[in-house]
């Protein structure tokens, strides 16, 4: 089934040419002019990727990105003007996936989305198991999917493969340049400001609830799993756990 790809830009042209753009490459396009009519449709047709531009009318990108995160954990990539560099670092700490600065190559764009879209749905290298168990944390590596106390708990892509990469390290410590260069690529990922690492972080332990602490910080490096003993769960085992009150 072709994913489904909601562009959110004011300027006529530039999405006109993005909707052409992807729709000859097989998505799904659904275009809005402004960030209202975006959370419409979003709300509306469950996007399986957002691609945002920050300057909007009224309700910029920024603002329409946090509306979106509290209902949907679909990656976003933002649009934004090289000379909005904080805007750029604020959009990645409130959980943008990545972002492409204007003028831009459309096959530059092009390709970011599916790296997005591949890393979600990717599967697993042959050799590691598909579901692992850490503590009350349970993560299917081939869906996507974590379970905390056997209730299901929604990750942000870049959230996923952060812990994702922490089980693999089986304790290893991992840099926070480490972890930016995995998350969005050598290159971009050195010229990234390192606190950015450090809010996904965050948001991560949040939504790990009791487990939390199972991610540790390395004082003036990084972070790594506390206690990384973990065992392969067989398939379809835990299905019937009750969620946790």
């Amino acid at each position: 089934m072709a994913p489904t790809l909601l562009i959110v830009e004011d300027e006529q042209d530039i999405s006109y040419v993005l909707k052409a753009n992807f729709k000859k490459e097989g998505y799904n396009v659904l275009t809005a002019p402004s960030a209202e009519a975006g959370l419409k449709l979003a709300r509306a047709h469950k996007p399986d990727i957002f691609i945002l531009d920050i300057t909007l009318p009224k309700m910029d990108g920024l603002e329409l990105m946090q509306k979106l995160r509290e209902e949907t954990a679909a990656p976003v990539l933002f649009l934004t003007a090289k000379r909005d560099e904080i805007d750029r670092i604020v959009g990645l700490k409130l959980g943008a996936d990545d972002y492409i600065t204007k003028p831009f190559s459309i096959r530059e764009l092009s390709l970011r989305v599916k790296a997005i879209l591949r890393h979600m749905t990717g599967r697993p290298a042959a050799g590691k198991e598909k579901t692992t168990k850490l503590g009350d944390i349970e993560i299917d590596f081939e869906r996507h999917e974590v379970k905390v106390h056997g209730a299901s708990v929604s990750l942000a892509p870049k959230e996923f493969q952060i812990l994702k990469l922490l089980v693999e390290a089986d304790g290893k410590i991992l840099s926070r340049d480490q972890l930016a260069q995995h998350l969005w690529g050598p290159e971009q990922g050195l010229e990234m400001d390192i606190r950015i690492v450090d809010q996904h972080i965050a948001r991560l332990r949040k939504k790990l609830m009791t487990e939390r602490d199972r991610i540790a910080t390395v004082s003036n490096f990084g972070y790594q799993i506390k206690n990384p003993e973990r065992v392969p769960v067989a398939a379809g085992a835990g299905r019937s756990a009750k969620k946790s009150r």
